[in-house]
């Protein structure tokens, strides 16, 4: 079956990540997903959480945001309304989950690597980028905090890679990488996160219509894995 944009079922948006995109951070990096951009810039603190302060470990933190023009109409900025929304603050864990996932917090030692997420323009799968691009700026901040000596040399805070995709039931066809026209319609929506070494962080699976059955989760998962095995090539590339 041929998508609106040609793609086949099981094929990916073009996706590029560019390492290294913001001068100021210590770890960054801009993903592209078909038209959603994402920019991840990671910072790294010298300090932890009070709650976690004299433990030895680090901590690994993100937060999620849309630019008022990312969509197609105008958003209000959640700072000016005063309250950050429910979809905000659960985009932001996802993505803190994620993260820590994959990080020795020992090694990292007492240091905090905070992870911003925001969306420049958004056409579908904004959590999911948000994943795959803080990955690759914190990747890059960890680099930064050795060759700063703020982490020693012969530390491994990293232990797997993380990314993720959306993946959905679209007019009863099971698809990976959900642009938002298919997203907005289908009768299923996930989002899969997956490590490098191609186990699950989360799934996150919703029926919007009809009910699906396992067939079609099995179906959606095996779209997901293979995604992520090329987003996670992808990665290992841009921080070769």
């Amino acid at each position: 079956m041929a998508r609106k944009d040609g793609r086949t079922v099981d094929a990916l948006r073009p996706v590029t990540i560019e390492r290294g995109w913001s001068a100021q951070a210590e770890g960054s990096a801009l993903i592209s997903v078909g038209s959603t951009k994402v920019l991840c810039t990671a910072s790294v603190q010298p300090s932890v959480p009070r709650w976690m302060a004299g433990k030895g470990k680090g901590w690994v933190t993100a937060e999620y945001s849309m630019l008022p023009r990312s969509t197609n109409e105008r958003m209000d900025r959640e700072s000016v309304k005063g309250r950050i929304g429910g979809r905000t603050h659960e985009i932001s864990r996802l993505v803190g989950r994620s993260l820590r996932a994959v990080v020795d917090m020992k090694a990292l030692g007492e240091l905090s690597i905070v992870v911003d997420c925001d969306v420049l323009q958004a056409d579908g799968g904004t959590r999911c980028a948000s994943i795959t691009g803080a990955y690759v700026a914190l990747a890059e901040a960890i680099e930064w905090a050795k060759a700063q000596k703020r982490i020693p040399a012969s530390a491994n805070p990293l232990i797997d890679s993380v990314s993720a995709i959306s993946v959905g039931i679209v007019d009863g066809t099971p698809m990976l990488d959900l642009a938002y026209v298919e997203d907005s319609k289908a009768e299923t929506d996930m989002n899969v996160v997956v490590t490098g070494r191609g186990l699950f962080v989360e799934v996150q699976g919703t029926a919007e219509g009809a009910p699906f059955d396992r067939t079609e989760l099995g179906a959606l998962l095996d779209l997901a894995t293979g995604g992520c095995d090329e987003l996670a090539a992808l990665q290992r590339s841009v921080l070769a």
